[in-house]
Parts: C-alpha cells; structure tokens; sequence
C-alpha cells in the first residue's frame, strides 16, 4: 500500500541489530550500511567543501548521531545496472551491511543498447545477493524525469517507458525481498525545481536532505530511532539565471548526445510500431 502523501510504502521492520550502552546508559546499535547506485547516490548536486556529499550520507551522517555506523559509498557516476552488479555488489556484500540502498537505472534509460530483461536481471541479481547477506533493502521507484527534462516530445515518451520497465523491476525486488521503499512518482517535491539542480537530472542539497529525511523517517517507523537530517539548506538555490546559462553551456550540447543516441532507435522503433498496426 503506497501513502500518496508521503510517497512511501509501508516500511518492513528491522531485525535487532547488535548494540551497546554508551555512557549515559543510552542503547546504540551497531549498523553497517552499504549504498550502491549512480551519480545521485554518489552525492553530485550536494557539494560541500569542494566534494560531494548526498543523501546517503546525509542519512548515514544522521544515524551516527545515534548509533555506531559503518557506512561504505560505492555509488559512481554514469553507472549503469550492470556496473553497480559487476563493480559496486561484491565490496557491498563484503561489508557485510545491515542496510543496503540499491537505486541504479536512470542512465540505462538513456543508452542506445537498452536492453530491459538484462537490466531486470542486474537489479534483480544486487537485490537477491544484498537480501542473501542479511541486508534489508532501501530502494525507490523513479518519478517520470522526462517531466522535467527539456527533451523531444518523442524521447520523453520513450523516456517514461523505459522509467516504466526499471520501475517495474523494483515492484518486482520488493514482492520478492520487502523493505524500505520511497515511490518518488507520488511524492509531490520530487517534481518540484527547487529540489533538483541546475542540469535537472541531480538532486539539489535540498532534494538530497528530501530523499535522507524520507528514508530516515521509514528507518524510523521500522524500529531505528534517530533523528532525521534537517531539511535546512546551506547552500543557494538554482536561479533563472543559472537555468539559461546551463541550457546554453550544458543543456543544449546535452539533449544533442541523446538526440543522436536515442534519436536512431525512437525512429526504428516508430517503424516497427508502424509496420505491426498495418500488419
């Protein structure tokens, strides 16, 4: 059951974690959290101090207020389903993780190779070893990005459908694994600019805060008390101003490499959809 308010599912409970008395005679449990996935997991949008950061981190950071964490990133730009599986799933299973973030798919959406059963199977193969290990899952599925990105009419509408297919594969993780899932397509900010950088495919620092404070809340409503991240920004907001200067520097040369990557498929793919109807 999805809450259209919050954008969450119902969160499953975590399992007694190893814990301690601090000093104050306060309970501490120990939890080892591993976050796989892309650029957004890495924490691009959310630069402090001349590195990036993200909602993992912010997570993380918040449940070390609390508890003893060990938190391991392996999240990487550009990655792909099958890089998170063949190059981020074995040190994340190594860690041996009590938590374990896998959302990964948006740049396989916008590759020329797509291939939907082989990507069902990379995210299906990380969720089954993260599960095997003894981690529960905290995964999401992606609100429609071609809603906010300035795309062709034709690749949005191929956008959204392969949005569909990766979505699908996590609808298929969670009826097989449970866990903690946040569905950013009924979550009102994950649609709102403010929450998304200048490029519109990061999150701000605020859509970073946004996606740790939910997760957090969930960790919470499942059994680990802490205190969620602040939603409180330190950073500037992106203007009109760095919109244009993005559409002209990035955006434009940007939506040209999709447009020659895609483009050649969305054709094909309109003639095959042609030829059937005629058929």
């Amino acid at each position: 059951m999805y809450d259209d308010e919050s954008g969450t599912s119902q969160p499953q409970t975590i399992a007694a974690l190893p814990a301690r008395r601090d000093e104050s005679g306060a309970l501490r449990a120990y939890v080892r959290f591993a976050a796989i996935g892309d650029s957004a997991t890495y924490g691009i949008g959310d630069r402090v101090d001349g590195s990036w950061r993200g909602w993992a981190a912010l997570l993380a950071a918040s449940m070390a207020d609390s508890h003893d964490v060990s938190f391991c990133n392996l999240a990487q730009p550009g990655a792909t389903a099958a890089d998170a599986c063949h190059d981020q799933l074995p040190e994340a299973v190594h860690h041996s993780p009590h938590l374990a973030s896998l959302v990964v798919g948006i740049n396989d959406t916008m590759r020329s190779n797509w291939d939907d059963q082989l990507i069902r199977l990379h995210l299906l193969q990380c969720a089954q070893q993260l599960a095997d290990s003894g981690a529960v899952l905290l995964t999401v599925r992606f609100h429609d990005h071609s809603e906010l990105l300035p795309l062709p009419r034709s690749l949005r509408r191929h956008l959204s459908r392969r949005i569909d297919v990766v979505n699908a594969a996590y609808d298929e993780i969670h009826d097989r694994h449970g866990g903690i899932r946040l569905d950013l397509g009924s979550t009102r900010q994950a649609y709102r600019r403010e929450c998304w950088s200048v490029d519109r495919m990061h999150p701000s620092e605020l859509g970073h805060r946004m996606l740790a404070r939910r997760f957090a809340l969930l960790l919470n409503e499942a059994g680990l008390e802490f205190s969620p991240p602040s939603p409180a920004c330190s950073g500037d907001r992106p203007s009109r101003r760095d919109d244009l200067r993005w559409l002209v520097t990035e955006g434009a040369p940007w939506i040209g490499r999709r447009a020659r990557d895609l483009g050649p498929w969305a054709a094909r793919n309109a003639l095959l959809q042609a030829r059937l109807r005629l058929a």
